[in-house]
């Protein structure tokens, strides 16, 4: 699979994942403040964004797409950074094909079963008639009652786009996510641990990584550090960007 991306800078590479209904522009201020140092890659991931549409969705699939887009742009090696879906994604990758991992940064996600907690939001954009939406704002309005956060449906609302006949639809395969959640909720798959270098962040407010996570992290991941970042959530990049470039920068350069 032909995974869309955006590349910046000039360097040793780095390929950043993102999380679940989002798209590579959800990190293009990091991309880009990296690049001063790096060849950085954004990737849409499968399902999502400009990347092709699959029935399917799992992260030894999600880690394969990641294989196939490395060797096609003629990388061995690379840093790995995902957040959340996409840092399941990271760290499918770095125990399936651990030589083309230069270092791996995981953002406020574990190797971990999770439970569900999208079912609001599955259900919200679902119900969503897009033949019959004039503009974003109805959609908003729509979204409201399940989906109170303002900042969580303006994210949501960024993966809409309209057709050529001018009607509304989701970049992302928003049925495949939906049938496929479970693989989504499930933990990387291994027989045997990483032990190359690798860096897990967590949000110091976020409930994704918690404390009883940390000896998992370790038994997969032995040689990993393990960073929080005080205030923040689960979209790190966004509540403490300037703290996350700092650890990132401190762990890959």
């Amino acid at each position: 699979m032909n995974l869309n991306h955006k590349t910046f800078g000039q360097g040793d590479p780095i390929v950043i994942l993102h999380g679940l209904f989002g798209t590579l522009d959800n990190w293009q201020t990091l991309g880009k403040q990296l690049a001063e140092n790096h060849t950085v890659y954004l990737v849409d991931q499968r399902n999502h964004g400009r990347s092709p549409h699959h029935d399917d969705i799992d992260y030894p699939s999600m880690a394969e797409d990641l294989l196939y887009f490395l060797e096609s742009n003629w990388m061995f090696k690379s840093h790995i950074i995902g957040h959340s879906m996409g840092g399941k994604t990271a760290m499918q990758f770095a125990l399936m094909h651990p030589d083309m991992v230069d270092k791996l940064v995981v953002i406020d996600i574990a190797p971990k079963k999770y439970p569900p907690g999208h079912q609001e939001i599955f259900d919200a954009l679902r119900s969503l008639d897009l033949k019959k939406l004039g503009d974003r704002s109805e959609a908003d309005e729509q979204l409201q009652e399940k989906i109170p956060d303002n900042g969580v449906r303006q994210f949501l609302l960024k993966g809409l786009t309209r057709d050529k006949k001018g009607h509304y639809r989701w970049k992302m395969n928003l049925e495949s996510l939906y049938r496929n959640y479970d693989n989504l909720l499930a933990p990387p798959e291994a027989s045997e641990p990483y032990e190359g270098e690798a860096l897990f962040i967590r949000g110091g407010n976020s409930p994704y990584v918690q404390d009883e996570d940390l000896g998992l992290i370790y038994d997969w991941f032995p040689n990993a550090r393990v960073e929080t970042v005080d205030g923040a959530g689960h979209w790190v990049h966004v509540d403490a960007g300037r703290e996350l470039l700092e650890l990132i920068r401190g762990f890959v350069d």
